[in-house]
């Protein structure tokens, strides 16, 4: 479906309304065709996608927090983030009858422009500064366009004029009966599409519509007198800015359409909210979460093996620890060959006799190579081994435990993972543990996740650690020994630290913390959860543990609702 001159007009003006004069938070590519802006205005964050997909460009407001798509940021993503990061929006405006959308950053380095230029097959998105390409998603040299060049270094070239396509605002009745007469076989919608500025098929099989009854109608049959007065009606909304989102659905709950006038020749037309409202529901969401989920396979398959293997080594210590049969045959089979060393025959393989009488005779496989005494030594020698090897199974068993508990935690971390950088840091922890194996996916390097920062409207600032590293920085260095200090009991999760600089903590600050730590845990798809909470001075490094293992004490429990920020 075209995203046209009008539904280009109504989103600028949504734009304008809700992003004018925002601080840009953070840049991101969400996919090989679209970047994000988290835009900072009027006390809330705004998420601008802007998608130079062939078959779906766009530019729209979403309400979920966009989600970093690529692994290995691109030349345009980097410039985005040096030049547009943390400027300011000065102006959002669409060229006359163009299906282009400029917005102008006063940003760190001085003025950029971003050009969206969101047209099926040809949609590219670019940054200018003073006229100049710096880069763009989508390079056009000369031996794709001779005339208009899209690369870094170049003029930018706004898309050549339609000269010979009149303004609607000013076309009469007669310069439309004049066009239907031209070709009174052809479509009268098309005739409409190619003479007049701005109408999509879609608008102008509206308009036929409202005129004769039929959106395919051909031009011999429209009356031009007609015609006018219905396209007078629906144009001079547009013309000034009145706009009506709407979607169209079939009756099995389908969409099948947008606008932002009425339409009566598809089936099933109905009012919707917001300019991105509508234009969301017909696209549905960009790139989330779920995206990446074919991309962790590989890791899981790995951290999936290397816990089998753990666990099937805890399970043979606890065996061990529990049967001391074994080592018992040992020295009492050692004892015996002493006690009966000389009714023992020279090469004899097998010796048989009770150790206690209410027992059963003991058999006691024998080296024919050694004597009785030599015997009695290995098996002595054995049972001295089995003891040694007793008193380190506890060790053994908890080393084990903490293996098996991070990469659990390594589990969650991967879940949990919304972006490439974090995905990373989880093979990264495998590759330095020894528990991954063959090539591992190329990226950035230095790309390192944060942890989530939360300002409440109280002014207590809250710091969540999404990762077993950004556990460890939250706790330890970002947090002091008065700051409150939270996680989901017995799951592997996020630590969240609540800033109190030495004073109370107001109860709704303390609940949303306890929701955050919730839902940043493996019990996240639960409908409560139990969130430890005590004062960081309780919680110590877990020792011979892996970073962001951590024992604590003094705690008490928060029932909470996992509920992101």
């Amino acid at each position: 479906m075209n995203f046209d001159v009008f539904t280009i007009s109504a989103v600028v003006d949504e734009l304008n309304e809700k992003l004018l004069g925002g601080k840009v938070q953070d840049t991101l590519e969400i996919g090989a065709d679209a970047v994000g802006l988290e835009i900072y205005f009027n006390h809330q964050r705004n998420y601008l996608l802007v998608s130079a997909d062939p078959q779906m460009a766009r530019l729209q407001l979403v309400d979920d927090k966009l989600r970093r798509g690529v692994e290995t940021p691109s030349p345009l993503g980097l410039m985005l983030r040096r030049y547009v990061e943390t400027g300011r929006i000065e102006a959002i405006r669409q060229p006359p009858y163009e299906r282009v959308v400029e917005i102008m950053f006063n940003g760190p380095e001085g003025a950029f422009t971003l050009i969206s230029e969101p047209m099926e097959r040809r949609a590219n998105i670019l940054l200018v500064r003073d006229g100049i390409i710096m880069d763009c998603l989508r390079r056009v040299g000369p031996q794709d366009n001779r005339v208009r060049l899209s690369l870094p270094g170049h003029a930018y070239m706004p898309p050549p004029p339609q000269i010979t396509k009149r303004d609607p605002a000013t076309v009469t009745g007669a310069q439309l009966a004049e066009t239907l007469a031209s070709d009174p076989t052809r479509p009268a919608y098309r005739a409409l599409t190619d003479t007049l500025l701005g109408l999509s098929p879609m608008l102008a099989k509206e308009i036929i519509y409202r005129a004769v009854g039929r959106a395919d109608a051909k031009s011999n049959v429209v009356n031009a007198g007609d015609l006018f007065e219905v396209f007078s009606e629906v144009l001079t909304p547009l013309l000034t800015h009145q706009w009506q989102p709407g979607i169209t659905g079939g009756r099995d709950g389908s969409i099948t359409g947008f606008s932002f006038y009425e339409v009566t020749f598809m089936e099933g037309w109905r009012p919707y909210e917001s300019v991105s409202g509508a234009l969301s529901a017909f696209y549905g969401a960009p790139i989330g979460i779920e995206a990446y989920d074919a991309a962790k396979e590989p890791t899981f398959a790995i951290l999936d093996e290397a816990r089998d293997k753990v666990q099937r080594k805890l399970d043979a210590l606890h065996r061990s620890e529990r049967d001391e049969s074994e080592r018992e045959r040992l020295r009492m089979s050692g004892e015996l060959l002493l006690a009966y060393q000389y009714q023992i025959v020279p090469k004899q393989t097998t010796f048989s006799a009770q150790y206690d009488y209410d027992q059963p005779p003991l058999e006691i496989k024998l080296d024919p190579t050694l004597s009785a005494l030599d015997n009695a030594k290995r098996y002595f020698s054995e049972y001295e081994h089995a003891k040694r090897a007793m008193a380190e199974i506890p060790g053994l068993i908890r080393t084990s435990q903490i293996e098996l508990d991070y990469l659990d935690q390594m589990r969650s971390d991967l879940t949990l993972a919304a972006n490439w950088p974090e995905m990373g840091e989880v093979q990264d922890a495998l590759e330095k543990n020894g528990y991954w194996h063959g090539p591992k996916p190329s990226r950035a390097k230095g790309t390192k996740s944060a942890p989530i920062r939360v300002m409440t409207e109280d002014g207590t600032l809250i710091w969540v650690g999404r990762n077993a590293r950004q556990n460890e920085d939250v706790t330890f260095t970002k947090g002091r020994p008065e700051d409150l200090w939270m996680h989901a009991r017995g799951v592997p999760g996020a630590h969240v630290i609540v800033k109190s600089a030495g004073r109370a903590i107001k109860p709704a600050d303390l609940q949303r913390a306890a929701s955050l730590a919730a839902y940043y845990s493996a019990s996240r798809s639960e409908g409560h959860v139990l969130v430890d909470v005590t004062e960081r001075r309780h919680v110590h490094k877990l020792k011979g543990g892996k970073p962001g293992m951590v024992t604590y004490r003094g705690e008490s429990p928060i029932d909470a609702t996992p509920r992101p920020e």
